[in-house]
């Protein structure tokens, strides 16, 4: 029997909330809420969360909260990735978001991270057997190499989109000189990741700016994405202000600012593995976690 459960994760772009009935098999969406709060290039920027943005964050999960109960749904389990991972004052934002919300938020580390994004990506590209996941995140890129449904090695790269334009100044339309500078440390950090490639691999993508690019390429829903598409995305945002990108991909202001740092990565990131097409899922970490929870590997807060 169908149960609902609510995950929401502090992600480096957005809190993201999903609420969700499952039979630890399939999940079925009810609400998908999200609050657009860049920690990701903030945090590249100041090394810490500064208050106007924990007040958002206090907020967005007092909203999730709500929506949670207001649902029935059996608990509300909240973890934070990368940005709050980074933040020099991660601990006391913890604790404020507990006694404020009386919700416990935890932080999990990369390699968990990896596995939510795969339960999640089995959902919907289990057929395409992959042997790459990769999650381009505000702060981080995970990438986890896959055999027969089970992650062999994973690599958490500083690689996140709001880390790349806090660092190197992308904008739009972008210069030459803050182009070469996001493409060079693009490069170099790709260069330590220790996952080999090998030919002939399937990759599949999941996150929000894995679907960012999707959705300004592809509003027919074709799930496979070229590297010549992405290569041309990042060519095109390159040159437009975010007005112009809005209104040519169709895509919201806040995700037009982030898809010439995306299309650079995601590229790159083909170029490393040898790989002509990405496949990308519409599901990942909170499906993930969300299937977790209904299988009794994890605890929620009660709401």
């Amino acid at each position: 029997m169908a149960r609902v459960f609510a995950a929401a994760d502090i992600g480096s772009n957005t809190a993201h909330l999903l609420v969700a009935a499952t039979d630890g098999e399939l999940v079925m969406r009810l609400d998908n809420l999200n609050e657009w709060i860049a920690l990701g290039e903030v945090v590249a920027r100041r090394g810490e969360i500064p208050t106007e943005n924990i007040d958002e964050l206090i907020s967005a999960i007092t909203e999730f909260k709500n929506v949670a109960s207001s649902r029935r749904a059996v608990g509300l389990y909240v973890f934070a990735t990368e940005a709050l991972r980074s933040a020099s004052n991660s601990t006391a934002i913890l604790k404020r978001i507990k006694s404020d919300t009386g919700i416990t938020v935890e932080l999990i580390e990369p390699k968990r991270e990896a596995e939510f994004s795969l339960s999640g990506v089995f959902l919907d590209c289990r057929d395409a057997n992959p042997g790459l996941l990769f999650e381009v995140g505000g702060g981080s890129a995970q990438i986890a190499h896959i055999k027969s449904g089970k992650i062999l090695a994973e690599a958490s790269v500083a690689l996140g989109t709001g880390r790349i334009i806090a660092e190197s100044g992308l904008r739009n339309p972008c210069p030459p000189d803050a182009l070469g500078a996001a493409n060079r440390l693009i490069q170099e950090r790709l260069d330590a990741c220790p996952i080999p490639a090998e030919d002939g691999q399937v990759a599949v993508v999941s996150g929000g700016v894995a679907r960012g690019l999707w959705r300004a390429l592809h509003p027919d829903g074709e799930k496979r994405l070229a590297v010549e598409e992405i290569e041309y995305l990042a060519w095109a945002t390159g040159r437009l202000p975010v007005d112009r990108i809005v209104d040519r991909f169709d895509v919201k202001t806040k995700r037009a600012g982030t898809l010439l740092a995306g299309a650079l990565i995601y590229s790159a990131l083909m170029r490393r593995f040898r790989l002509r097409e990405l496949v990308v899922s519409e599901f990942g970490v909170r499906e993930g976690a969300i299937l977790e929870l209904s299988r009794g590997r994890m605890k929620a807060c009660p709401v």
